[in-house]
């Protein structure tokens, strides 16, 4: 008999948070269906995570709502948990709902043990939903990668950085980012 698999939706996958099945401690995101254990942080992950939320945070203020490591919906199926989310401004702070793709200015994930499946799995995802920007940070080679454009699934845009050069936001051109603050 061949093995079945099952998908879950996203209410599911909330139902099994609210009745105690999964916990804060469980570390998972829904990805396509399938509920996926996320990599433990690294002090170096941790930390890029940390300097770009300050400075997104204060550069940003009452512009841009900054998301860490916290749940977006992209579809019944997709619910997961990017390292930093730019979100247009809402006076509920996504209180009542969390983040959609039509709510995402842009996202940034970090990788180093993930950059593989970021590549495989979430970029396509997020293109397939239309997120207007990914900003990709390899720490292993530290690097920025800067996915724009999404058309059928795809980014049309992509733009490689090193340490030494600068960046911005298609939604806030005017925010330089200086990666070897965050590259180090």
């Amino acid at each position: 008999m061949p093995l079945m698999t099952r998908k879950f939706t996203a209410q599911e996958y909330h139902l099994m948070a609210e009745v105690g099945i999964l916990t804060p401690e469980d570390k998972v995101e829904l990805i396509q269906g399938e509920i996926i254990t996320m990599s433990p942080v690294g002090l170096k992950h941790a930390a890029t995570i940390k300097r770009f939320n300050s400075l997104l945070t204060y550069q940003l203020q009452n512009q841009a709502i900054i998301g860490v490591q916290d749940p977006i919906q992209l579809d019944n199926l997709s619910e997961p948990q990017p390292d930093i989310s730019l979100l247009k401004m809402r006076s509920d702070f996504y209180e009542s709902s969390i983040p959609t793709a039509q709510d995402i200015l842009a996202l940034i994930e970090v990788s180093d043990s993930t950059i593989k499946y970021d590549l495989e799995v979430k970029l396509p995802l997020y293109g397939s939903n239309n997120i207007p920007e990914i900003w990709l940070v390899n720490l292993n080679d530290q690097s920025l990668t800067i996915y724009r454009n999404p058309e059928k699934g795809y980014y049309q845009n992509q733009q490689i950085l090193g340490s030494h050069q600068t960046a911005s936001f298609l939604a806030f051109p005017q925010l330089i980012v200086k990666l070897r603050d965050f590259l180090k």
